[in-house]
């Protein structure tokens, strides 16, 4: 029998061109979606990623041959102490989009804090929060600026990460009566989600640095009688239109890009470590000291890496009303 030949499509997708460096190691929400509710609610956290497991669960999807059935389901734990709230924003709307129109912050600043920031000398806060109370009808919205606690973590930092979380829900009066109470408190994972629902995770993939055409986009490897080079591209296109285009596979930077990957639900939140640490603890990372959430799944970056969570911009339509019923988490050490 002859050799057959295999038709396989380029690995690589052209749906995040370009392929250039994060700008940040902190992934950056570029979309809040529109939650209505009668209370106030923050539609995001962020914890440190810490490593994968597996549990055995049974499962709840309607419709599944498995259904009622126990099942193996890789996931994800994520160390997620609780965030500092710092600072309040408050944004109007003009045909130009949003424009950030004052801010509060709180009394004492954390000591850690002015290891990412250089803290304001006038920051008055009672100014601040009269300024907002009197041009209410002019703001559009909410957010709040928190700093992450990696001292908390198994993380070998002291600088926090410092990001904006928006404030969704009921009426603007009320939304502005909610970020009162909590500046200057700290706001825990269980205060924002809860088990079973879905979240969208932002995140900054693994560097794999400057790499070429087949390792970057899957493109076949010449034969061995191929003019310079096997591990390159045969063409770089045609004659016309007279220029390389944008869909030619070319070498370069290869990870350290920001993802978003949708729809990611929330298996377990924990207070107690150690039971979703395994023995030995996780490889690069250690034992969870903190909060965690067992998050179904994989998820982008390597260990040690800031995550980003947000309330579900495309939730599905039939979501389980109970949590999942975890029957195990596997403890099996990671070392070999």
């Amino acid at each position: 029998m002859g050799h057959r030949k295999r038709h396989a499509p380029k690995r690589g997708s052209l749906a995040f061109l370009p392929r250039g460096r994060a700008s940040h190691r902190v992934g950056r929400v570029r979309f809040w979606p529109e939650i209505e509710g009668e209370t106030p609610t923050l539609q995001g956290f962020a914890g440190y990623k810490a490593g994968m497991t597996h549990v055995f669960m049974i499962n709840d999807t309607s419709g599944s041959s498995d259904f009622g059935k126990e099942v193996a389901r890789p996931a994800t734990v994520v160390e997620v102490p609780p965030i500092i709230v710092w600072a309040i924003r408050a944004y109007m709307r003009d045909s130009y989009g949003l424009h950030s129109f004052t801010e509060a912050w709180m009394k004492e600043l954390p000591k850690d804090l002015e290891r990412a920031l250089t803290p304001a000398k006038n920051q008055d806060r009672k100014q601040a929060l009269k300024k907002v109370e009197k041009n209410l009808d002019k703001i559009a919205e909410f957010r709040i600026l928190v700093a992450t606690q990696p001292r908390l973590a198994s993380v070998p930092k002291k600088k926090p990460d410092l990001m904006e979380i928006k404030v969704a829900g009921a009426t603007i009066q009320e939304q502005f009566e909610y970020v009162k109470e909590l500046l200057g408190k700290t706001v825990s994972a269980t205060d924002i989600f809860k088990e079973g629902q879905y979240i969208d995770v932002i995140s900054i993939t693994k560097g794999k640095g400057f790499q070429g055409p087949v390792k970057r986009w899957g493109v076949r490897i010449l034969s061995h009688k191929a003019r310079k080079t096997k591990r390159g591209i045969a063409t770089l296109g045609p004659w016309h239109p007279a220029r390389v285009q944008y869909s030619i596979p070319r070498a370069g930077q290869m990870g350290y890009h920001q993802r978003t990957e949708y729809n990611k639900r929330i298996l377990k939140i924990g207070s107690d470590g150690s039971q979703v640490t395994p023995k030995g603890g996780f490889l690069r990372y250690g034992q969870i000291n903190e909060s965690y959430m067992l998050i179904d799944g994989s998820l982008p970056g390597p260990t040690k890496r800031l995550i980003r969570l947000r309330s579900a911009a495309r939730s599905p339509k039939i979501v389980p009303e109970e949590p999942p019923n975890i029957v195990s988490i596997s403890l099996e050490s990671h070392q070999r």
